[in-house]
């Protein structure tokens, strides 16, 4: 299983955002273009993905809000916002809560996250950095120890000092080119290297 993490300081912790107002709503219309990039193909979406949110933005951060392909999840890439929206509004205190089949939503931080995927993951987590080792030259190696493929990146702020020092130490630090480029498109190139290796 391939799993995308998503960080994002400021994106809105809370329903209460204006979907025709995205950027307003702590740049949340940067995790909308990932998560498109990341769980949808033309006429098809991928069943192979799990995709993460972390946000530490207001009012109640922080939230990690987990999405898959299932049966029975009305998702479209045109409503990605108001799927969010809804997921938001239906936290519950103190579970993980299962709001549309393959949506969750709980009060989780980014290294508590990562470090529950290290359990299935184990050496094969990747965060992206520019100084990193070139994608197309990093090893990936899949077994039934470690079925699970991670790659975790920021958006345009990146992470708080104190994550990225902990994630660079422990993590492996990878880079999809010599260009600087958006989140989304990052998420592309990654799908795009496991597609190309049969991942």
């Amino acid at each position: 299983m391939r799993h995308i993490v998503y960080f994002s300081g400021k994106a809105q912790t809370s329903g209460n955002f204006d979907t025709t107002r995205l950027m307003e709503a702590g740049r949340m219309d940067i995790a909308i273009h990932s998560i498109i990039q990341g769980l949808f193909l033309s006429h098809d979406v991928r069943k192979d993905v799990v995709f993460h949110l972390v946000f530490y933005g207001m009012p109640d951060p922080p939230k990690h809000i987990e999405i898959s392909i299932k049966d029975g999840l009305e998702i479209s890439k045109k409503n990605v916002a108001t799927l969010i929206k809804k997921i938001l509004y239906k936290y519950k205190a103190g579970m993980k809560n299962e709001v549309f089949p393959g949506c969750t939503v709980e009060k989780k931080s980014l290294l508590k996250v990562v470090e529950e995927l290290e359990k299935t993951a184990g050496e094969n987590i990747f965060i992206l950095n520019e100084k990193g080792e070139d994608i197309r030259e990093v090893e990936i190696e899949l077994n039934d120890k470690t079925p699970d493929v991670v790659f975790i990146l920021g958006d345009h702020d990146g992470f708080p000092g104190k994550e990225l020092k902990r994630l660079l130490k422990e993590q492996n630090p990878v880079t999809v080119g010599p260009k600087t480029y958006f989140a989304s498109q990052v998420v592309a190139v990654v799908q795009n290297e496991l597609d190309r290796r049969g991942i």
